[in-house]
């Protein structure tokens, strides 16, 4: 049975630096980076090696930090506008993740009430922690909340890596299992692969085992199978950006994983915090969907897999349609249908919402 830890992906260091687990190196090493420079931070998103929708808006939120202290500007509005051009950088290298934007949008706030330049390094910092530290309550709740959906001894599957990995701790999606698991409502995980970057068997797996959560790895293909064998009770999986209307963006393969969960009489699970939602956008329409090098597909940490082609297609994430939601669990309650009015009142809670 697993402890009650919170396992931090990334970490300030007294000092001014930022400590972060590269997960393009797991399983085979457990490699950390420190850096005091943000464009490497950047960087980090950009290349995986720092990855889930809340972990990028923590990191980035770190990112601006250490931005401002290599900053030796004296005047605030220059340091302002330092900060806003380090933050177009950052927004863009993940640009589906609702989190990312929300962070720096929350960080450059913080500092219009700001008396100079060194007050606004002290609030960015300030801030930074309290977002990191928000985000590990919310996903302790967000598994709370979840748990209490499954039936006792319930098997699930997810999708990707939605664990302590992909936040500032403890996990959405995974949280939600962690949590099932020490109450003692879960049995077992299926784990799908998640072609091409392999975050199901890389991350998720790596996870379970290090907490001695029982799992079974299998090809993306077999997931349908797999839930036509009536074994799995549930499809938890984790969210980059929620529309208003409850369209979901998640990582490619979460679509056909909600029409096979459908087919199967299986309910599907978003967990994730409300820093993931956009009630601004109206449908998953309009959510960006970025695409990553055709590499990613033809090889496998360099080695090619594939024969010589035309082209590759690599889209990082599809759109779920509201439809193959059965509820969105946030830190706030769960949210059912009709969506465009529970995601608004758990986004605009000040007390939890029963769902």
């Amino acid at each position: 049975m697993p402890e009650d830890v919170i396992f931090k992906p990334i970490d300030w260091v007294p000092g001014g630096k930022l400590r972060y687990l590269d997960q393009t190196r797991l399983p085979q090493a457990e490699v950390w980076i420190e850096t005091n420079d943000h464009l490497v931070v950047a960087e980090a998103i950009r290349t995986l090696r720092v990855r889930g929708a809340p972990l990028i808006g923590v990191a980035a939120a770190y990112a601006l930090v250490l931005a401002a202290l290599s900053d030796l500007a004296t005047d605030l509005n220059a340091l302002r506008q330092h900060l806003r051009h380090v933050a177009d950088e950052l927004a863009a290298t993940r640009p589906t993740a609702a989190n990312l934007t929300w962070a720096l949008n929350r960080m450059l706030r913080s500092t219009e009430t700001c008396s100079g330049p060194e007050d606004a390094r002290k609030t960015l910092a300030d801030e930074a922690r309290r977002i990191h530290e928000e985000d590990i309550e919310a996903n302790r709740r967000i598994g709370a909340n979840g748990a209490r959906l499954l039936r006792e001894k319930a098997t699930v599957m997810t999708h990707c890596n939605a664990g302590a990995l992909a936040t500032g701790g403890y996990g959405t999606a995974l949280g939600v299992i962690r949590a099932a698991y020490l109450e003692r409502a879960l049995r077992h995980v299926f784990v799908p692969e998640t072609r091409p970057l392999l975050q199901g068997s890389r991350l998720t797996a790596w996870e379970l085992a290090r907490e001695g959560i029982p799992y079974t790895l299998i090809v993306d293909a077999a997931a349908g199978s797999t839930l036509s064998n009536g074994v799995v009770d549930a499809v938890i999986v984790g969210a980059d950006r929620i529309a208003a209307n409850g369209d979901v963006a998640n990582k490619i393969g979460t679509y056909p994983l909600a029409v096979l969960a459908r087919e199967n009489g299986v309910p599907l699970y978003v967990a994730a915090p409300t820093s993931t939602i956009d009630l601004p956008l109206a449908s998953g329409d309009a959510i960006p969907i970025e695409q990553r090098s055709p590499d990613e597909v033809t090889s496998i940490r360099g080695v090619s897999v594939a024969a010589k082609c035309g082209s590759a297609l690599n889209p990082a994430f599809d759109v779920t349609p509201n439809t193959y939601v059965t509820a969105v669990i946030t830190e706030n309650g769960v949210a059912r249908p009709p969506y465009e009015e529970s995601l608004r009142e758990v986004c605009n809670a000040k007390e939890p919402v029963r769902g």
